[in-house]
């Protein structure tokens, strides 16, 4: 079975070729049968490539390479192999705790399209600000972190729910009261402004 891209491509070429032709023999919709043709040539099948297209767009942002093909996150990734077990998404992402072609997406899934609809504007703002203004670094969240975030794949853990640290702040980190990320917890993250002092590993 051919993979939905090459049926995505498939689907353009033959609507551009109906579309093309319906053009260039407008006699053909003379018909019932042609009008009906046209219909679906015309308002249908756009509508159905580009959901296809849209779909594929989403699978595709999901990836890591993705995340990081904006010249601004190239620290974010360069702090992925951090050779430090202090520092969050390095740790995650050398111990394949999270899929590594997902990094981003897996602790990061409220952000612009995967949001709600002042994420999804904000994923707007994004792309024009990449491509017609200047984004000037440090970047920051437009929300505090959230929990539910780490809770996604951490709770319901054992090492997690009976961790002796955790048990007595469990109802506090839950309701997202007490930050993961808060001082004296898990709060080395990307750290891209001290990556000139960082050692860093080197996958074999």
């Amino acid at each position: 079975m051919p993979s939905p891209v090459i049926l995505l491509y498939v689907l353009i070429g033959v609507t551009i070729v109906l579309v093309a032709t319906i053009a260039l023999r407008p006699s053909l919709t003379a018909t019932r049968g042609g009008k009906q043709l046209a219909f679906v040539v015309l308002f249908l099948m756009p509508v159905v490539v580009a959901s296809m297209g849209a779909e594929q767009h989403l699978e595709r942002s999901k990836q890591t390479e993705f995340c990081l093909s904006c010249h601004i996150m190239a620290p974010y990734g360069k702090s992925l192999y951090i050779d430090d077990a202090m520092y969050v998404p390095a740790a995650h992402f050398q111990n394949a705790r999270i899929p590594r072609d997902e990094a981003c997406y897996t602790c990061h899934t409220d952000y612009v399209m995967y949001g709600g609809i002042r994420a999804k504007i904000r994923g707007l703002r994004h792309v024009y600000m990449q491509y017609l203004a200047h984004v000037t670094p440090p970047l920051h969240l437009y929300n505090p972190y959230n929990n539910r975030e780490c809770l996604h794949c951490h709770e319901g853990a054992r090492s997690f729910e009976e961790g002796a640290v955790h048990v007595p702040l469990m109802a506090t980190i839950k309701s997202n009261e007490l930050s993961c990320l808060s001082s004296g917890c898990h709060e080395n993250v990307h750290a891209v402004a001290h990556l000139s002092q960082m050692k860093f590993w080197e996958p074999k």
